[in-house]
């Protein structure tokens, strides 16, 4: 038999135009007298300026302007951020880290990997182990949730959830009520996920989508993977008389047009500013396999306006109209997903295993529906966020919330917010002092940092 002669290719060779070229990473905070300008340029790869925009999310940074040119084998950014509060970036341990991260030894393209589309999936991640569950939402379903948990004594120490067309999208990071580790008994995640299934297949009576439980391996950053939990759901495409009536201000108006001259497809979006539009905007476009080569964004006030030059990773452009009208669904998903109006309750206590079911069920006594909900554990404190509706679907009345935080408020500190969207914009564009849509962000990044070992 002729011996066959294979050519050899060293296994660091992919990463050999990094090395050559490293990306640099500048915080340039004497420019701008309004903002902190961070600049990145490296070399260009798929997913890249997601990655950029996800470490400053994660940050809790807001991005006012930015600009993005990727044309060729350069990828070029520069960003105009604040933190929270309006001021520039001046913490020192927040420019190392990003400058860390996005700089020649940054590992940020870790949570790049996708899991598959499964409908709840269960791995362990570091101490902890990690649900997912998509399903048709209804009135105390997150209760029965995290009854089912601490009935099998796991302790939720993070949780994100999101609910959008009457269906839910959630991740819970979970452990061991007595040993503080991930849970890697077989027998023990088949009696949870035979439980919750049982739970969830209670929603599907009377949808076509079914909810069911299995088991997934990787991981990926929570708010992406929501997304793509959704969007494999296909929630863009339902269409429901509850979200039409509801939030007739939160509209956004996004076009696709074709630019000749360069052969982009170019998709503008303009809607009322929030936090972290940019990263499901882009995150979108990425999961759906376009690339994004140029960018613009700014916002006005309460008032965003982006332009992204795209194309298919096939090199294709958006030329049919099925293909440019599932962009639209799938953006103006991606931005309403985030979205919660009305009610925000801000709960701290002691983590102790239940917390998360008691709070739930007192919710759900109360006749109140969760919309959204972010879950965090830092030492020995536990921080639930929730924003919530009755369970109509409407907003909830003032002596409700005075009734809730009687009951609550003896045993945990409470702090209640009421946030509605502004209006204005969509009629003079020049926007409004008033209203605005909630900017509370859940920390989750920092918090899977803390998590891994």
């Amino acid at each position: 038999m002729a011996r066959v002669y294979w050519p050899y290719f060293d296994p660091e060779y992919e990463n050999l135009s990094s090395r050559i070229n490293p990306p640099s990473v500048s915080i340039d905070n004497t420019t701008c007298k309004e903002c902190t300008l961070v600049k990145v340029d490296s070399m260009n790869k798929p997913g890249i300026l997601l990655e950029v925009v996800q470490v400053l999310t994660d940050l809790d940074l807001t991005i006012s302007k930015a600009y993005i040119s990727s044309d060729g084998g350069w990828f070029m950014d520069v960003f105009h951020v604040t933190d929270q509060q309006g001021n520039k970036v001046t913490d020192s341990k927040t420019v190392d880290y990003i400058e860390k991260v996005l700089g020649p030894k940054g590992y940020a393209l870790a949570s790049q990997n996708t899991w598959p589309g499964k409908r709840v999936g269960v791995h362990s991640l570091g101490d902890h182990t990690s649900i997912e569950i998509i399903a048709r939402d209804r009135p105390g379903l997150l209760s029965e949730i995290s009854a089912v948990l601490a009935d099998l004594h796991f302790n939720v120490v993070a949780a994100e959830a999101w609910t959008h067309k009457r269906r839910i999208a959630c991740v819970l990071y979970v452990n061991d009520n007595e040993t503080s580790r991930a849970v890697d008994d077989p027998e023990r995640l088949s009696a949870m996920e035979e439980q919750l299934n049982n739970v969830l297949r209670g929603c599907e009576q009377e949808d076509e989508k079914v909810a069911r439980t299995s088991l997934s391996i990787g991981s990926t950053h929570v708010d992406r993977r929501l997304h793509q939990m959704l969007f494999a759901d296909k929630d863009y495409e339902a269409v429901t008389k509850l979200d039409d009536s509801a939030s007739p201000g939160l509209e956004a108006k996004i076009t696709v047009e074709h630019c000749e001259e360069k052969g982009y497809s170019v998709i503008s979006v303009s809607c009322e500013d929030r936090a972290k539009l940019m990263f499901d905007i882009v995150c979108t476009l990425t999961d759906m396999q376009y690339i994004v080569f140029h960018a613009t964004i700014s916002s006005n006030g309460p008032h965003a306006s982006q332009e992204y030059f795209i194309r298919h990773k096939d090199g294709c452009t958006l030329d049919s109209v099925g293909e440019k009208e599932r962009v639209v669904k799938c953006l103006e998903a991606a931005i309403h997903r985030r979205v919660s109006e009305g009610w925000s309750l801000e709960l701290c206590a002691k983590d102790r295993v239940g917390l998360l079911s008691e709070v739930t069920r007192i919710l759900r006594e109360h006749g109140l529906s969760v919309t959204r909900a972010g879950v965090t554990t830092v030492g020995e404190q536990a921080v639930n966020v929730f924003y919530v509706r009755d369970a109509s679907g409407n907003p909830v009345d003032v002596k409700t919330i005075e009734a809730l935080r009687g009951e609550i408020g003896h045993s945990m500190m409470i702090n209640v917010k009421n946030k509605v969207p502004s209006r204005r914009w969509k009629e003079d564009g020049q926007g409004s002092s008033g209203g605005g849509w909630a900017k509370t962000s859940f920390f989750f990044g920092n918090l899977l940092e803390k998590l891994l070992p």
